[in-house]
């Protein structure tokens, strides 16, 4: 008889816990050693004295939702839950230059500690994820800066620094005059995604120089008018807008060096100042001495947003086809190929 006591099964060290850092989960590597192959009846037979093998276990792969839900400690909505991890990765970098770019904005110590409110949304710098809504609003800026936050910050404190300087606050109160601006533009109902629709219409007006003769005054009225439709936004559920260009009525004798100089900063504006929150621009009724423009954008703008913007064809039917795919028929007024009786239009 032997002495030898046989060899205890080894048992495999159990699989490490995955490390989780503050914006992905990092698996720790497991070495294992791979064990020749066997045929079925040694399989089935174990030789004497062998030593058994307990597999180890086989991790479950790691989504990119689930490494974001297992690593944001924040509240969460609908806008904030589509995120990537990439996304999140770069907001957290992002909010903690927010505290400074504040200071830099606005040239006071104090800001660095002193909530805003961007949009109808607050950002303080003391919790930046208090409020969901808060990661949305900063998010657009990352968005438009392909995830740099150090780029995204000198957006975002260009965009402090010209609202203070247009004090946009003050345009947003100003009384414009009904009969020079009230045609020019109008915001009714939604696409099918609950967001707003915003009609600019450049032909409201015939006279130009009272649209135009004073630049500054038309641009308060431009940025006012933008503001009320950003209000619409909960940025819970909805955080952009469709934009229809009305150009019925518009004519060569609209080109003005006034007009021109109006279009050009009102552009230079709402592309540095407001990131991220147009879905979709629709131009309508557009001439066709002027149908060439549009094509001159594909050159200058990128990828992304040119595919935002559609020409569409003249009267009802042609407008229409466009836009119901995007707008059901009862939001959509008659004149652009809806049932929408919207009379804000006639007034």
């Amino acid at each position: 008889m032997s002495d030898t006591t046989p060899a205890a099964p080894a048992v495999p060290e159990p699989t490490p816990a995955p490390v989780v850092s503050d914006s992905v989960i990092v698996e720790t590597p497991v070495t294992a050693t791979e064990a020749p192959a066997t045929t079925t009846s040694e399989a089935a037979a174990p030789q004497p004295g062998a030593t058994a093998t307990v597999p180890t276990p086989t991790a479950a792969p790691v989504t990119e939702k689930a490494k974001t839900e297992s690593t944001v400690e924040e509240p969460q909505n609908a806008l904030t839950e589509a995120f990537t991890g990439s996304e999140w990765k770069a907001l957290k970098e992002f909010k903690k230059l927010i505290p400074d770019a504040l200071v830099k904005a606005y040239e006071k110590p104090e800001a660095k500690t002193t909530a805003i409110t961007l949009w109808g949304v607050p950002i303080d710098p003391t919790n930046l994820s208090a409020d969901a809504r808060t990661s949305v609003v900063l998010m657009k800026f990352l968005r438009a800066r392909n995830l740099n936050p150090s780029a995204a910050n000198e957006m975002f404190i260009a965009t402090l620094r010209w609202r203070d300087e247009f004090k946009v606050d003050d345009a947003c109160k100003e009384e414009f005059p009904q009969d020079v601006f009230g045609k020019l533009g109008h915001i009714y109902g939604k696409d099918k995604d609950g967001r707003p629709v915003v009609y600019n219409v450049y032909g409201g007006n015939s006279d130009i120089n009272a649209v135009f003769g004073d630049v500054e005054r038309f641009l308060r009225w431009r940025v006012a008018f933008m503001e009320k439709s950003l209000l619409l936004l909960d940025f819970v559920t909805v955080d952009q807008c469709i934009q229809v260009h009305d150009y019925e009525g518009v004519s060569m004798t609209s080109r003005t060096p006034e007009s021109k100089k109006a279009a050009s900063e009102a552009s230079s504006i709402f592309g540095s100042h407001y990131p991220e929150l147009l879905y979709k621009k629709f131009f309508v009724n557009v001439p066709g001495y002027m149908s060439w423009i549009f094509w001159i954008f594909k050159t200058i703008m990128p990828a992304a947003t040119f595919g935002k913007l559609t020409m569409v064809g003249t009267g009802s039917s042609s407008i229409g086809k466009a836009l119901l795919p995007f707008i059901a028929a009862d939001q959509l007024p008659k004149r652009y190929g809806g049932t929408a009786e919207a009379a804000v239009f006639d007034n």
